[in-house]
């Protein structure tokens, strides 16, 4: 099993699509990370939401799930649902937050969400983030794209339901949604757990792992 640890990391980069993808998809990482290593650099970039309702969600949520961090929030104004017709607007943003930051891990969208908002943000990474360990979060939603994942945070009990009730409480504008609840989130933390024999954990696609055996 191969293991990163958090008491390396001195800097993430989050990014996600929408507001409510990154904790959606790896608040709980978020919550562990930053417990484990206080005033860790935390840059998060989300391309759609900037100047709605939605950002001042992101805003507060973020700041929940990073707690002692330093937390470095942009938000842009792309359309929701549109980023393939804003590839250059995306890659920019992306290129300019490289430009300034030297992450330890980026915590990104899977290549194969079915969103493409999701999968356009995750295949414009490694090619402004080369060379970096990327992972890849996944969205439950009812297209029904969930796969097999090879790599793990496992949460405790106590992350994995703080994870849930922050997502209650920061994103009331998405709480309508069927699938936002409890069961779903805890649900697939649960299953995730049991693939990597921890009660919960949150999955990952990963895009490239160097083995330096080398000593």
């Amino acid at each position: 099993m191969i293991r990163l640890a958090a008491e390396r990391l001195d800097s993430i980069v989050v990014l996600g699509a929408h507001c409510d993808d990154i904790a959606i998809g790896a608040g709980g990482t978020l919550l562990t990370i930053c417990a484990l290593r206080p005033g860790i650099r935390v840059d998060a970039l989300v391309l759609s939401g900037g100047g709605t309702e939605r950002e001042a969600e992101e805003r507060s949520a973020l700041a929940a799930f990073c707690p002692g961090a330093d937390l470095e929030l942009t938000v842009l104004k792309l359309p929701d649902g549109r980023l393939p017709a804003h590839w250059d607007e995306a890659k920019n943003a992306l290129e300019e937050l490289r430009g300034r930051t030297d992450p330890g891990v980026v915590l990104a969208p899977r290549t194969v969400d079915a969103h493409q908002d999701h999968r356009g943000l995750a295949m414009l990474v490694p090619t402004v983030w080369r060379g970096y360990l990327t992972l890849g979060y996944e969205i439950v939603k009812w297209d029904g794209d969930l796969g097999r994942l090879p790599a793990y945070v496992p949460l405790t009990t106590k992350l994995a339901e703080q994870k849930v009730q922050l997502l209650q409480e920061h994103y009331a504008s998405q709480r309508h949604r069927p699938w936002y609840d409890r069961e779903a989130f805890l649900g697939l933390a649960r299953i995730r757990g049991i693939e990597c024999q921890e009660h919960y954990a949150e999955a990952f696609e990963l895009n490239k792992l160097v083995l330096d055996l080398r000593g």
